[in-house]
């Protein structure tokens, strides 16, 4: 029995399979159907975001929704290529500098299979906060500039020219220089498709635009000759199932610094979202979903879709929330969703050589557009957080300076910076007395407050640590050194000081020290119990004496005015 318990929790599929229930498979299917109805053309945009042939989208489609299924715990979400990950394994392609073709598609998949042991790897390890390593901030930035990346690339297809640069804005200049050679029939194509798929957006939200702009694009590549026209096409597109294939280990070799980083960055950006939508739809729903589960799945998912020679794959929120939509209460819905891509791959994959290129541009641009540049966010962090708004815009620059992959290290080293700026630079408040009450207040926010000849009362908020442990005592020779108010007693409240490490402890011990030479009264209030125990541990307790720790500020001040009374 023990060893079916852990095959179900390390397999959800083998609890809810048996016990199936048959009223379900109605909304199930119509779920999975729908899903598949929008995955299958966008899956063929994000190859084209990737630069692989495009039936490799279809690949990792299957192959996400079918092993999400089988390992993970929400019941709506569906796992497939995204316009993200495929933009990351697109600079990871022209990063490593490898030929376009197969060597793109086997760089692809290997950087796939990397993210997916790393997914594997966070699992075992239960290290699922790494994924907090990208600050949302950082996260809406590096998007907004990918987005951007990817829309300048997809320019050139539509109007029928060809374009280079190292970066971004050289792309794009490179590209205004062909206004003169755009290819007419192309630029109509596109325009009309762009054209149509806004159209469907802003009027019919809840129509399939990229599927209707597939058959739209085949229909009229039929009907007007548009090959005849000059209009470049997708080119072959093969019926039939992938084989397993492992990456050409010198591929590996010869690219493992670039592989390493763009599976990292899959894995920080992918399971932020996937935990985050599983967190959504379970509560929604009433049930409880495993998150360290759902980085088994998602690891499962990438391996096995770059096993079969696919793309990275994550959670797509607009396919969970049409699958939430449709009815979808199971994981079949997301094993149909599977099966129907494997069926288009069998019988309609050749249908789409005659996709034309423009269209295709379309539906990816639409995709990063609408799905990765989140300008009310942006406008939020203007408005609540002006820092945060500053460090999303060095992102977007960074990537549209130094490409995507170079722009998720520049993402990381802000992150980074960040947490080390906040972590060095606790707030410290001078606080006084709420007239006719016993809280007290910051006197930068509440200038009426009540203070007291002599009498410093300091809020600290943050950890004690080897970058902060002087805070205190550089507070205190300021204050001891003014002429105008000497410096009697000296209150620290200790109420949002949650951790304090041996230099913490070993300054606050010197400032002890330093304030009775001065003869300055120190007095701690609201000292937490593990703070206590390491001010224990290191006789800093003992040496202030137990009569200058109070359960309160208003304890400590009163205390002191009481005692110089």
């Amino acid at each position: 029995m023990a060893t079916v318990g852990a095959a179900r929790r390390l397999v959800p599929a083998l609890g809810w399979l048996p016990n199936y229930r048959r009223e379900d498979l109605r909304f199930d299917l119509i779920a999975g159907v729908s899903v598949a109805a929008l995955v299958v053309p966008k899956a063929l945009g994000y190859a084209g975001i990737a630069q692989v042939p495009l039936q490799n989208g279809l690949y990792a489609a299957s192959a996400g929704a079918l092993l999400y299924a089988l390992f993970g715990t929400s019941r709506q979400i569906s796992t497939g290529p995204s316009s993200a990950l495929a933009a990351v394994a697109a600079s990871a392609a022209i990063t490593s500098g490898v030929a376009a073709g197969d060597e793109t598609a086997q760089l692809v998949a290997t950087v796939t299979i990397a993210a997916g042991l790393l997914f594997l790897l966070m699992a075992v390890f239960r290290m699922g906060w790494i994924a907090q390593f990208l600050s949302r901030a950082v996260i809406t930035g590096f998007l907004f500039g990918a987005a951007i990346d990817v829309v300048v690339g997809e320019m050139a297809k539509i109007s029928g020219t060809e374009t280079d640069g190292e970066n971004v804005w050289q792309e794009f200049h490179s590209w205004l220089g062909t206004i003169g050679d755009f290819h007419t029939a192309s630029f109509v194509v596109g325009l009309v498709a762009l054209a149509a798929i806004l159209l469907l957006r802003f009027t019919v939200p809840k129509a399939p635009g990229a599927l209707v702009l597939v058959v739209g694009g085949l229909v009229a590549s039929n009907l007007f000759d548009l090959t005849g026209r000059g209009v470049a096409t997708v080119g072959d597109v093969p019926r039939g199932l992938p084989l397993p294939m492992l990456p050409d280990l010198d591929i590996v070799t010869a690219n493992g610094a670039t592989i390493g980083i763009a599976a990292l960055a899959i894995v920080l950006i992918g399971f932020s979202q996937t935990a985050g939508d599983a967190r959504v739809f379970a509560g929604r729903h009433q049930y409880d979903i495993d998150v360290n589960q759902e980085s088994v799945a998602q690891g499962v998912a990438n391996a096995g879709a770059g096993v079969f020679q696919g793309m990275p794959v994550s959670t797509s929120l607009s396919a969970s929330s049409l699958a939430d939509a449709s009815g979808a209460r199971t994981g079949m819905a997301s094993l149909v969703t599977g099966a129907m891509v494997l069926l288009t791959l069998l019988f309609l994959a050749p249908l789409f050589s005659d996709l034309p290129k423009p269209v295709l541009a379309v539906i990816i641009i639409d995709a990063v557009v609408f799905g990765m540049m989140d300008v009310p966010e942006l406008r939020r962090l203007w408005r609540v957080k002006r820092a945060d708004f500053w460090i999303a815009l060095a992102a977007i620059v960074g990537v549209l300076s130094a490409g995507v992959l170079a722009g998720v290290v520049i993402g990381m080293m802000l992150s980074l910076a960040w947490v080390v700026y906040v972590s060095t630079h606790p707030a410290v408040a001078v606080l006084g007395r709420e007239p006719g009450g016993s809280a007290f207040r910051d006197l930068a926010l509440h200038p009426e407050s009540e203070t007291y000849p002599g009498v410093l009362v300091l809020g600290f908020n943050g950890g004690i640590s080897f970058v902060t442990s002087d805070i205190l005592e550089d507070r205190f020779r300021a204050a001891a050194h003014d002429p105008d108010n000497p410096l009697v007693a000296m209150v620290v409240d200790f109420g949002g000081v949650n951790f304090i490490d041996s230099q913490g402890s070993a300054q606050l011990g010197k400032l002890a020290t330093a304030a009775d030479e001065a003869g300055v009264s120190l007095r701690l209030a609201r000292v937490q119990p593990d703070v206590l125990a390491v001010l224990e541990a290191d006789g800093i307790a003992q040496a202030l004496g137990e009569d200058r720790f109070h359960p309160n500020i208003d304890a400590a001040v009163t205390t002191e005015l009481t005692t110089r009374n």
